[in-house]
């Protein structure tokens, strides 16, 4: 997910001026600077936001690495997480463990920022200042759009629609591929009619200002072709049971990863 927003962020017009920590990553692009270890940041960057972008049971070691290397420094950073399940309380207190006390903030966003058509859900604890949210919102803004939530649980909804959700369509295009394969297509005329398909869809989500249900039932011709598919994908033990399960799913697994 982090290098999906770091992707989105280059792209951007105004790109921020960023410093990468990834013990990985070789320092062979001009347009950012990378770091191995905390220790390794310069004395003379100081960070407005920190974006945490590893696995939730990493978190506190790299918080606990960073809060050291930065020193005093660390008191002006806020934490912006990206990590699913992990609170901002959670987080803030492993930030005050190690020794200085920091606002965290939580976005949600989903793989497409890495193309600036990102989806994020978006938090800011009290702790954080408005200009430290604000911050945080315009990163997000930067690599798509953005929707607020007041309350910190609605993230793991977030998580199941948006956060998950491009891999359910990715499932969807996949599968119509493998339809058209299987009922006599070409591969590659499966592959773009099963993706221009899913594209033109969502141009009209996004462009028409109808909802879904109008959108679906305006296609929907009476005894037609589409009729005849809806109605095994609307059987009761079909999508309408199981996209809801599908995002429970991830809403549980969001709560098992705060512990």
């Amino acid at each position: 997910m982090g290098g999906a927003m770091l992707d989105g962020w280059l792209a951007s017009k105004t790109p921020p001026k960023i410093f990468v920590m990834d013990r990985h990553k070789a320092n062979d692009d001009a347009r950012f600077s990378v770091v191995k270890t905390a220790e390794e940041i310069p004395s003379s960057f100081t960070p407005d936001i920190i974006v945490l972008a590893v696995k939730p049971a990493a978190a506190e070691t790299a918080i606990t690495s960073l809060v050291k290397a930065l020193g005093s420094r660390a008191s002006s950073c806020a934490i912006l997480s990206v990590l699913a399940g992990k609170t901002c309380l959670s987080l803030a207190e492993m930030a005050k463990n190690a020794g200085q006390a920091m606002p965290v903030l939580r976005a949600m966003p989903n793989t497409p920022t890495s193309v600036g058509a990102g989806m994020s859900g978006f938090f800011a604890s009290p702790e954080a200042s408005k200009t430290q949210a604000q911050i945080c919102h315009d990163l997000m803004l930067a690599i798509g759009e953005v929707v607020t939530v007041d309350k910190e649980e609605d993230l793991a909804t977030v998580t199941g629609i948006s956060g998950s959700g491009p891999a359910y369509v990715f499932l969807l295009a996949e599968l119509l591929e493998k339809a058209a394969v299987k009922y006599g297509l070409p591969a590659d005329s499966a592959r773009r009619l099963a993706r221009a398909t899913i594209y033109g869809a969502g141009r009209m989500l996004q462009t028409l200002p109808e909802d879904a249900e109008t959108l679906r039932k305006n296609v929907t011709s009476p005894n037609g072709t589409t009729a005849a598919a809806l109605s095994v994908l609307m059987e009761e033990n079909a999508w309408p049971k199981n996209v809801p399960e599908a995002v429970q799913a991830a809403r549980k697994r969001s709560d098992e990863l705060a512990s």
